[in-house]
């Protein structure tokens, strides 16, 4: 039976996935609820949803909403998730599920006890590396896994300047600051996507920024951060280990490929440029770039994309790889044609969470899962700023541990 969904936020990713759950078979009907009352009202307009709420404690509340989409701030995430599963909605949240051990403790919880579907939107695990690793990795053909690396390289002035400006009206260089280990699952989550493991352990080091323009200056930022680049090592349960890089002061051609993967195993191994991917074992190198490279779902001057910054466009104009090609059979037809965006994700992600709630079955990024994609991020950066003092990292366990 369809259900109706909550939007929460109505900023530049909202209105991108608005549309996908308007038009998925299993949703019956899309609200939107804004601090900004007018954005909602417009996206309503734009996307012909259903109406408003106007506020997120009146949409919970109400009996005509079975579950909610979170799109708010980064920081924000955590406590209104579990206001939600606690007002009995199940919930879709963006990245990342929450910044503090105790609010993702608190998610779990609430999830456990209430029975109810929660999923964080990951976009890395349809990221076309993990689906091509996950497979490697489900053939055997890694051997061993011993290694892995995940990058998240997106420079602030790709249209990170303009996206802070827009959801922190005058005060956006105190968030602006956001710290980028404190957004750690693009990296973290591809990795993990593949290699069903996770993290008990971390040292980091931050890079002070030097641009001098008032962000990431701890005098303005209200994360007290300074770090605009941070790199992170981490032991995983079983051996092996993991790096990631969250870097916002990068000369990198991000709008190209903003997340990229290695994996490094006894048997096989797999690396990533920004165009170019190969697959290697003993025996040579195999290009496999026609297989992980996605294509334009729709143009980056389409009116859809109007409010979001140009710099940010590519992120939401990616269409499937060949390698999704197994996985999109299960797509609704009534998605099939609408926009994709970060590398194929989008309609995997809104399909998982319908199917989730109607099959009362958990999605692949749940509870669990998140935790496992988020939390190393949150005691790295507090590795960082102890100097890169080894710390363990606590897990939350897997579903059936609960």
């Amino acid at each position: 039976m369809a259900f109706s969904l909550g939007l929460v936020g109505a900023g530049q990713f909202a209105g991108q996935f608005a549309t996908l759950f308007h038009h998925h078979p299993g949703v019956s009907a899309v609200h939107v609820t804004d601090v900004i009352r007018s954005r909602a009202d417009e996206l309503v307009g734009n996307a012909a949803l259903a109406g408003t709420f106007a506020s997120f404690d009146e949409m919970i509340a109400s009996p005509a909403i079975d579950a909610v989409a979170i799109f708010t701030q980064r920081w924000t995430h955590g406590p209104l998730v579990v206001q939600a599963l606690r007002a009995g909605k199940h919930v879709y949240s963006a990245v990342p599920m929450a910044i503090t051990v105790d609010e993702i403790a608190a998610i779990i919880d609430a999830v456990r006890e209430t029975g109810l579907t929660y999923m964080m939107g990951e976009t890395s695990y349809y990221n076309p590396a993990t689906v091509f690793a996950r497979r490697k990795v489900a053939a055997g053909e890694f051997g061993r896994l011993f290694y892995g690396e995940g990058d998240y390289v997106h420079d602030m002035d790709l249209g990170f300047y303009e996206a802070y400006q827009y959801s922190g009206g005058e005060n956006w260089k105190a968030t602006a600051s956001y710290p980028p280990l404190l957004y750690p699952t693009h990296s973290i989550g591809g990795v993990l996507g593949a290699w069903d493991t996770h993290a008990t352990s971390v040292s980091a080091i931050g890079v002070v920024d030097q641009r001098g323009d008032g962000v990431f200056d701890r005098a303005v930022s209200q994360f007290d951060n300074d770090y605009s680049n941070a790199t992170a090592l981490f032991e995983l349960a079983g051996g092996g280990s993991m790096r990631t890089n969250e870097f916002r002061r990068v000369g990198y051609p991000s709008h190209l490929r903003e997340s990229r993967f290695r994996w490094f195993g006894t048997e096989g191994s797999f690396e990533q440029l920004a165009l170019t991917t190969v697959w290697q074992n003993r025996q040579g190198v195999e290009d496999i770039s026609h297989l992980i490279d996605t294509h334009p779902s729709v143009s980056p001057d389409d009116p859809s994309l109007a409010d979001v910054a140009p710099a940010l466009r590519g992120a939401f104009v990616s269409g499937y790889a060949a390698v999704h090609e197994e996985d999109r059979r299960r797509i609704p037809a009534a998605l099939a044609n609408l926009h994709n965006g970060h590398e194929g994700s989008h309609h995997f992600l809104v399909d998982d969470f319908v199917r989730a709630v109607e099959d009362h079955t958990l999605p692949p990024v749940n509870a669990w899962r998140a935790a496992r994609f988020t939390l190393p991020g949150v005691i790295a950066h507090e590795s960082a700023r102890r100097g890169g003092e080894r710390l363990a990292i606590p897990d939350m366990g897997a579903p059936d541990a609960g």
